[in-house]
């Protein structure tokens, strides 16, 4: 089941922090465990730990919605969660160790027998915390109850502080609604900000070599050298061919280029080092470099480490802005929040 963005939470609904990690339903009957995601690509492989934790900590046979998440001292790190998708075994083996996922339930499909989805969404949720109630396993707990409330002023609340923890806004669900796959029942509410940032290249469009596909993002350090933060992607066809045609006399070698890879020390994070993708071994993340000339102001949510965390979106050209002023100083930091006071059960992070 799906949600529909909205500018503002909406009465008379059950509210939840809206978690940033893999959407996934964690399936188990008796010994056998199944994580799908949300596009229902198969995720059990990646996560010894929870098929472990599933036996330990669920009922014996219950089809549980949530969310597949990576818990820190400094919040949630979706990062460390995407490394986790790994096609060597001994690598995700150590990973699990290394790196444990925990598992946030927040809807309740089925029990034993029973099947839930067809039943308002205040029943389902008071069935999952009753199922969940003491589920600690031997090992301890790595399967969680989302908190929840219907009273507005608290979901508010939540919505201002918890991103300090890295979640990104609050889920609201009206209290009547049934279980409904792909429909957009539910609704989200995510925070939305600007940034003024350095055009520094682009990718070509998957339909040729005329069309932007993408501009790549950066911002300045303090020690003035320019970091990649993100791409935004979202233009009609017509406007991927203006770009294209209009950025092409600041298009330059690498030499010299912000980007050039000889000049950054190992370790550093840049386009090259993800130039290839993860999720598409086909995928060419390979770009075209621009002077750093030209500044745009992007919408985003919220930061994952030095990057936006997601797609960025277009808002408008700053011609009146000067690359270099495009700094990291301009970014709001959200107030630290901890874990453990969101998802007591989360322990000490």
């Amino acid at each position: 089941m799906l949600a529909k963005s909205v500018k503002s939470i909406p009465p008379e609904a059950s509210y939840e922090p809206k978690w940033d990690g893999f959407r996934s339903i964690c399936f188990r009957d008796v010994d056998e465990v199944e994580l799908g995601s949300r596009n229902e690509r198969p995720m059990t492989r990646y996560f010894p730990e929870l098929v472990a934790a599933a036996k330990d900590e669920l009922p014996e046979r219950c089809v549980i919605d949530g969310e597949i998440i990576i818990a820190t001292d400094h919040g949630l790190d979706f990062e460390a969660l995407q490394q986790r998708i790994h096609p060597a075994d001994s690598r995700v083996r150590m990973l699990a160790e290394h790196t444990p996922a925990s598992f946030i339930a927040f809807d309740l499909l089925a029990l034993g027998e029973d099947d839930y989805t067809g039943r308002p969404f205040s029943e389902r949720r008071a069935a999952l915390v009753d199922a969940l109630a003491g589920s600690a396993g031997l090992s301890g707990r790595s399967i969680h109850v989302t908190p929840a409330t219907t009273d507005l002023a608290t979901a508010q609340r939540w919505f201002d502080e918890f991103e300090g923890a890295g979640l990104d806004g609050v889920v609201a669900k009206p209290l009547g609604i049934t279980y409904q796959p792909d429909k957009r029942v539910m609704f989200k509410i995510k925070h939305e900000r600007t940034a003024d940032c350095v055009v520094a290249g682009y990718r070509v469009h998957k339909s040729g070599g005329d069309a932007i596909g993408s501009l790549l993002l950066g911002l300045y350090n303090n020690d003035g050298t320019l970091a990649s933060v993100g791409v935004i992607g979202a233009f009609p066809m017509a406007e991927r061919r203006r770009l294209f045609t209009e950025l092409q006399p600041l298009v330059t070698a690498f030499d010299g280029h912000p980007w050039n890879w000889a000049a950054h020390e190992a370790g550093e994070r840049t386009p090259r080092k993800n130039e290839y993708s993860r999720w598409n071994a086909g995928k060419d993340l390979s770009f075209v470099p621009l002077r750093p000339e030209r500044v745009v102001e992007v919408r985003y949510d919220h930061m994952e480490g030095a990057r936006f965390r997601h797609t960025a979106q277009f808002n408008r050209w700053r011609p009146d802005r000067e690359p270099q002023s495009c700094t990291y100083a301009q970014l709001e930091t959200p107030v630290t929040f901890k874990l453990g006071d969101i998802v007591p059960s989360l322990g000490g992070v």
